[in-house]
């Protein structure tokens, strides 16, 4: 008689593609089902955390929920700065984890659904009798309010006989929010009205936008009124018509790019938060510049923001279309008047800084020139976070990912290369993280160079120090020697698990990625560079905390 854990499995097999994890007393018999009985693949992590950010990073980068899973106790308590992010991020997955037995809590044992909750998560439990109805249950939830969710198996229900398996049923989701009532209608009529009497209208849009699907509506939109477009740095991409795009606002955006910004008369926002990142901390548009808002949050996320829908980006934007051509309204025609091209180059760096190590700018501008154009770039939490968001543009919003953002947090880097080559197979997946980071998260760099082999690269920004704390506080006279860091040889490490390393100190010795990239895949190893940067030379966007926080 098939037990409660096939039931589990079985049920999440007729779901989902993918599990990362780690084994333990209290998921070995779910594991035991997927690998015996299911076509679902498992991908062992080498740390507990690092499981939750596989299965984050696999839905950014294919829109595909996926399931991480890991024991009990200190298993589960592992989880919980990546379960944190994934909530933050409002990114779908479920972690099936075993639980205390239904007879209560053993000495050693923690309260997992009072921890989930403490960061935001819910937890469904499942029993003998409603395991498969509770796993279509916990999927729905996950997938209706993009959020992950905890499954727990008590552990003495895991071998528990619970009869038939039995086809639960299908995942209903809603349909997308549509702009309702009188406001909403007036609103809308407000936007296009204004943007067809706009001399200066600009789009901007956000990572809510491409999970609506809106990018060809809102190329439409741009089209129509003439509008430059931007996006958020989780939007990259979703404009279709990218002569005209100015490329990523706030502090990873380039200052000639952000000039322009301020130059718009009219600017519409779509599914973006406008975080104190994205808005400059308050200077993106200028005091005069009419800003509206669509997005499916309840509220409006700025002050400047002088009009809001609630209301899915696709269906606005095209609700906005038709608006404009019922009107007869006519194309303002800036887009015409303005070279963008030229607007969005970054500096290019030195070479070599001034204490003699590699500029930071200099390696982005030439790892841009050698990178695979089929590439998805994931990225840690840390002060190098603008060197690859600045100088490294992607195809679409899928293809960038920075897993701890979301949650300020460091060390969730190497991990999110298992998820994202599981979700794409075919293409380079190009990891950026700093040394501080890579350290916490060491252990899984086995698991990215196992799971993308001649598919993944990691480049490791190397300054021996906490480059932001530097920035924030060592620039104030706090005592410097707690933020340094010991110069590592990551490229050594990588070496002994396998892969590729090399010490990258100047600009020539990123030949060794072009030589990479050159081969066929199935000739080479992860490649992992190990840029021995200067840590003098401060990012934009750290200079514009710096200056907020003086």
């Amino acid at each position: 008689m098939p037990i409660v854990s096939a039931h589990v499995a079985h049920t999440l097999g007729r779901h989902i593609d993918h599990v990362f994890g780690v084994m333990g007393n209290g998921n070995a018999h779910f594991l035991d089902v997927v690998h015996r009985e299911t076509d679902v693949t498992f991908t062992a992590m080498r740390h507990e955390a690092g499981g939750v950010v596989a299965a984050d990073a696999h839905y950014r980068a294919s829109g595909r929920i996926a399931a991480a899973t890991a024991t009990y106790g200190a298993g589960f308590t592992n989880t919980l700065t990546a379960l944190a992010e994934a909530a933050q991020a409002r990114i779908p997955l479920l972690l099936v984890v075993g639980d205390e037995p239904t007879s209560g809590p053993r000495p050693w044992g923690v309260d997992q659904v009072a921890l989930a909750s403490a960061v935001g998560v819910r937890t469904y439990t499942v029993g003998d009798r409603d395991a498969a109805a509770t796993v279509l249950i916990a999927l729905e939830h996950a997938l209706t309010y993009r959020v992950p969710v905890v499954l727990a198996i008590p552990y003495d229900v895991v071998t528990r006989e619970a009869g038939p398996l039995t086809d639960a049923g299908t995942v209903t989701l809603p349909a997308p929010l549509a702009p309702r009532g009188p406001a909403a209608e007036a609103t809308l009529d407000r936007i296009a009205d204004t943007l067809a009497g706009a001399a200066r209208p600009f789009l901007l849009a956000g990572r809510g936008a491409w999970l609506a699907g809106a990018g060809s509506a809102l190329g439409r939109l741009a089209e129509a009124t003439g509008a430059i477009t931007a996006s958020t740095a989780l939007g990259r991409g979703i404009f279709p018509d990218t002569a005209h795009d100015l490329g990523v606002t706030g502090g990873f955006g380039a200052e000639g790019a952000m000039g322009l910004v301020r130059e718009a008369d009219v600017a519409v926002v779509f599914g973006a938060g406008l975080n104190q990142f994205t808005m400059r901390f308050g200077e993106l548009f200028a005091p005069g510049t009419q800003v509206f808002q669509i997005d499916v949050t309840p509220t409006a996320t700025h002050a400047q923001v002088g009009g809001f829908v609630r209301a899915d980006a696709a269906l606005a934007a095209e609700a906005l279309v038709s608006r404009l051509h019922s009107h007869g309204a006519v194309s303002s025609g800036w887009r015409d008047r303005v070279e963008v091209a030229p607007l969005r180059e970054q500096e290019p760096g030195h070479g070599l800084a001034p204490d003699g190590r590699l500029d930071p700018r200099s390696a982005a501008s030439r790892i841009a020139e050698l990178l695979p154009e089929d590439r998805v770039v994931v990225s840690d939490g840390g002060h190098f976070l603008g060197w690859s968001n600045m100088y490294w543009p992607v195809a679409s919003p899928d293809r960038v990912m920075m897993v701890g953002t979301a949650y300020q947090s460091i060390g969730l880097g190497f991990p999110s290369v298992a998820g994202a080559i599981a979700a794409r197979p075919e293409s380079t997946v190009v990891l950026t993280t700093g040394d501080g980071g890579g350290l916490m998260a060491i252990a899984d760099l086995e698991s990215a160079v196992r799971s993308a082999r001649g598919h993944g690269i990691a480049v490791v920004w190397n300054d021996a120090a906490y480059g932001a704390e530097i920035n924030l506080y060592g620039l104030k006279g706090l005592a410097r020697e707690p933020m340094l860091i010991p110069e590592v040889d990551f490229a050594a490490v990588a070496r002994g698990f396998g892969a590729e390393g090399v010490v990258v100190r100047e600009v020539a010795d990123l030949e060794a990625l072009a030589e990479w990239t050159r081969r066929d895949p199935e000739e080479r190893s992860f490649l992992l560079l190990d840029l021995r940067i200067s840590g003098d030379v401060i990012a934009p966007y750290q200079r514009e905390i710096i200056k907020v926080n003086a």
